[in-house]
């Protein structure tokens, strides 16, 4: 099987292993689990040091680009400040050269004051904290011992790390979800905190120890959470809910963001305060001893405890799943829910979750509310709209005002960019309209193909979205109506349609033209046929069975699968830090940049690409934070592309938003500085699509400072909106590269690029050709590059900008000077 070996990016450190508070619902003191009762209160330095070394070599081995490391308890902020201290700076040392450190830790707050906000602010610690809500909510289980409230002390704690000084510690909110507690209530007292996230919890339990399930709904959890869906979907979700998220996530084919939902396999280890490794802390609630490994930090590594059976289970996604999960139609999105909601006596976890019907019915309602006709996510979710019916709306109704200033700017939130995503996702809806308007009533393939795809919408639109969302759908819908792809429709409208119908899960079966002896499932990968003509494809609940050419096959599409057959080329998906992009080398469409794409990477290509992607991303995160959040809401696909020589290789296609295509450069800063550069194409593209910034009729061509030939004004606009990125990333290099020598080139990158982008904004505004909004965005864009103009910057750099700047200047006049 072409699969990386697994790994472990996260470790949960017990810094103490008591609790100054007394909450009833506490998986590590009040459920089945009793092994806290016999371990020392707080870690020693020596495990500590061992740990450290432990996760360093680990890492080392796997070249992981970045460790998560969360401290935890018991309650740790009762390990003291020297102890916490201590703990940071062992795991800095030991991985200083080898890995980033994200490192976190979690509170119920009560302790958290500004003595430990500053220890975490000059440490890089990010806190989370648990909160069920109101003062009501949270003291029905958060209370001390002697049953005093702790709500206002924990008030006091979020308020500090909501505070401007602290802000950037805050990490979000953790709330256990109890029935008797009223939901909307619950929610709108966390939300009132401005966290910048809350994650709500199932309550613990087991078959054993099943939940409360008090009044007459089947589904009382299912309920709760939904009363707190509608509530944020009314508000406009303005704060992100993690298990929401997640099922959005899911739905769409991506990646969890929580280990209770999704397939992904385990990476999560627990280091205990007498250096003992477990498992996931959850599974304290299963029986006592359940996370138990038998191994310690002192004579086991890391992946001795990956051969642990229980983390070996974890590690198999589908395949570990009871029966009654593997033919459910949410399992990609369930995935079985928690590991340790699935135990019961006599058969283990080879059971559903215990909160399956609730499971069920949220993911259902939240699938049915995002396909609702009035839901701004899918104002046309029927039958597609006709291609006359989706005119490009007004500039006040294809954006709102904040997200227009915010990417013109420069930058583009997560909310802004899945804006943008939903206006795109709606008109490729029309196109996809206009296409199955062109189709023959006598082509019957068409015909089939068309009714399946309006079927799909009615029934499953999350799993037409999907397939319409894949980038290179647009670009052979063009081609289509624009004639330049002659015999495509059919077979087109039947690959769209198989996507989706594997998408959705559903027992379709589709008859699909091939392409050369390759059935295409776009963005899902390719099976390779050989010399037959047409494939009868049957979806499945976790694969799909082909028919070509007198065989039959059965494929799996899941995650993991590749190199099971001979004959699936799944897509392969990178997924780190709540970012998940495909690594698109299967779609023979994908061919749309002015250099070659790659055939088929093979394993080794992969996991290179993948490594190199997860430290461009670590980079991205840590040093140009407020690019992070837009790229993972809208960049899914990389392709990749072959090196040319002189410089590095990357391009975007103006019609596939959410794609782009590279070469894979030779190290993660050139990578990070590629995407945020890239990016920046795909926003403006998705601007362009939704107002006019100029005249489409001005035939001036202008001077661009990065190019040596007249540019028309949207490829000048184009470059100079992409160069606020570049100069961005020099800006923060300037103090982040590791050595002096990269220091120092940053300072005159820096510089060369914050005057040419001034230079090309200033052309921009005075060249008369800018509507109204255009006019507003480059002066969004001009009042970014002059914030940048204060910044100070060496007099050797700012020379060596100003003489590169006028020779490149001279060379364009003497090259472009009119001839006679």
């Amino acid at each position: 099987m072409d699969r990386s070996p697994p790994a472990v990016s996260q470790v949960v450190l017990k810094m103490h292993s008591r609790c100054d508070l007394a909450c009833d619902h506490c998986y590590v003191y009040e459920h089945a689990d009793t092994s806290w009762r016999g371990r020392p209160r707080a870690v020693s330095h020596e495990i500590l040091a061992a740990t450290a070394a432990g996760i360093a070599a680990h890492a080392r081995t796997h070249r992981l680009p970045a460790v998560h490391v969360v401290l935890h308890g018991g309650e740790p902020l009762l390990a003291g400040p020297a102890l916490l201290r201590h703990a940071a700076e062992e795991l800095g040392r030991a991985l200083r050269g080898v890995s980033a450190l994200d490192l976190r830790i979690h509170t119920n707050g009560v302790l958290l004051d500004e003595e430990f906000c500053e220890l975490f602010r000059e440490l890089g610690v990010r806190v989370g904290v648990s909160l069920d809500g109101d003062r009501a909510a949270n003291d029905r289980h958060r209370r001390y011992a002697d049953g005093r409230s702790s709500h206002a002390r924990v008030i006091d704690a979020v308020t500090l790390l909501g505070s401007p000084r602290y802000r950037e510690l805050f990490a979000g909110l953790l709330c256990t979800i109890d029935l008797a507690n009223d939901p909307v209530a619950v929610y709108d007292a966390l939300a009132a905190l401005r966290p910048p996230r809350v994650d709500f919890l199932l309550p613990h339990a087991t078959w054993d120890h099943p939940p409360p399930r008090p009044g007459g709904s089947p589904t009382p959890y299912a309920d709760w959470l939904d009363a707190v869906y509608r509530r944020w979907d009314g508000q406009g979700r303005p704060v992100p809910v993690r298990l929401f998220e997640s099922v959005h996530r899911t739905l769409r084919g991506g990646s969890s963001l929580t280990e209770s939902l999704g397939l992904a396999p385990a990476d999560l280890v627990v280091v205990e305060t007498d250096g003992t490794f477990e498992q996931a802390d959850s599974l304290k609630t299963s029986y006592d001893g359940a996370p138990a490994t038998g191994m310690n930090v002192f004579e086991h590594s890391l992946d001795d405890v990956l051969t642990h059976p229980g983390m070996l289970a974890r590690q198999k996604g589908i395949e570990a799943l009871c029966a009654q999960c593997t033919s459910c139609p949410v399992v990609a999105s369930c995935g079985g829910g928690l590991y340790a909601h699935r135990y019961r006596t006599g058969t283990g976890f080879d059971n559903p979750s215990v909160f399956c019907p609730d499971l069920m019915a949220l993911i259902m309602n939240i699938r049915r509310q995002e396909s609702l006709p009035e839901h701004p996510a899918h104002a046309r979710a029927g039958e597609p709209v006709p291609a006359q019916e989706s005119a490009r709306p007004e500039p006040e109704q294809a954006l709102e005002p904040a997200d227009f200033e915010e990417l013109a700017a420069g930058l583009g939130g997560a909310d802004t960019v899945a804006r943008l995503a939903l206006a795109q996702l709606d008109l490729n809806r029309g196109l996809l309209a206009a296409v199955g308007g062109r189709a023959d009533p006598k082509d019957r393939r068409a015909t089939a193909a068309w009714e399946l795809l309006l079927d799909l919408d009615a029934a499953a639109p999350h799993a037409l979205e999907a397939a319409l969302a894949h980038p290179y759908f647009r670009p052979w819908a063009l081609g289509v109506l624009g004639g330049r792809e002659p015999g495509a429709l059919a077979g087109g409208l039947a690959e769209l349609a198989a996507s989706a119908a594997l998408r959705a899960r559903r027992a379709d079966t589709v008859v699909v033209p091939l392409r050369e002896g390759t059935l295409r499932l776009p963005g899902i990968g390719r099976a390779l046929l050989g010399g037959a003509e047409e494939a009868e494809l049957t979806a499945q609940a976790y694969g799909f069975t082909v028919r070509a050419g007198g065989r039959r096959i059965q494929m799996g599409w899941g995650e993991g699968l590749d190199g099971r057959t001979p004959h699936w080329q799944p897509v392969r998906l990178f997924e780190a830090g709540g970012w998940t992009v495909a690594l698109e080398d299967t779609d023979p469409l994908r061919d749309r940049y002015p250099w070659p794409a790659e055939e088929r990477l093979p394993a080794s290509g992969a996991r290179a690409w993948a490594d190199a992607l997860a430290g461009a991303w670590s980079l991205i995160q840590r040093r140009l934070p407020a690019y992070a959040p837009g790229i993972a809401a809208g960049l899914r696909s990389i392709t990749p592309l072959s090196p040319r020589a002189g410089g590095d290789t990357s391009a975007t296609c103006r019609d596939a938003f959410g794609a782009v295509g590279a070469a894979r450069p030779a190290a993660p800063a050139p990578l990070a500085l590629l995407i945020v550069h890239e990016f920046q194409h795909v926003k403006l593209g998705a601007v362009l699509d939704s107002c006019d910034l100029y005249d489409p009729q001005d035939t001036d061509r202008y001077y661009a400072p990065w190019r040596d030939d007249p540019r028309p004004l949207g490829a000048l606009l184009q470059g100079a909106y992409a160069h606020l990125a570049v100069t961005d990333f020099w800006r923060v290099r300037r103090s982040t590269a590791e050595t002096p020598a990269a220091r120092g080139r940053a300072e005159r990158e820096f510089a060369r690029w914050r005057r040419q982008t001034s230079e090309a904004i200033d052309t921009l505004a005075r060249s008369g050709a800018l509507t109204g909004p255009g006019k507003r965005f480059v002066a969004g864009m001009g009042e970014t590059a002059a914030a940048w103009r204060a910044e100070r910057v060496a007099p050797e750099a700012l020379a060596a900008a100003g003489d590169s700047a006028r020779r490149h200047r001279d060379a364009w006049r003497a090259r472009n000077a009119p001839r006679g």
